[in-house]
C-alpha cells in the first residue's frame, strides 16, 4: 500500500520530534547476519539493539 504525501510528512514529523538517530558501523557482511539473528527472535534489528542496551544498563 502506497503512502500519501500527508502520511509521509506526518511520519517524518513524528520521527523528528520523538526519536533520535544513532549510526552504528559494523564489519562488512555482518549487518545481514545480525538482522537474521534478530528476525529469528521475532524482532527488528533496531528493537534487538535497544533491548540489549537496556538490559546491559540495568545490569550495570
Amino acid at each position: 500500500m502506497a503512502y500519501s504525501e500527508a502520511q509521509k510528512k506526518a511520519t517524518a514529523k513524528y520521527m523528528k520530534n520523538k526519536l533520535d538517530d544513532i549510526k552504528v558501523r559494523v564489519p562488512k557482511g555482518k549487518r545481514e547476519v545480525y538482522k537474521a539473528h534478530a528476525e529469528r527472535q521475532g524482532k527488528s534489528l533496531n528493537a534487538l539493539i535497544i533491548e540489549l542496551l537496556e538490559k546491559d544498563m540495568q545490569e550495570h
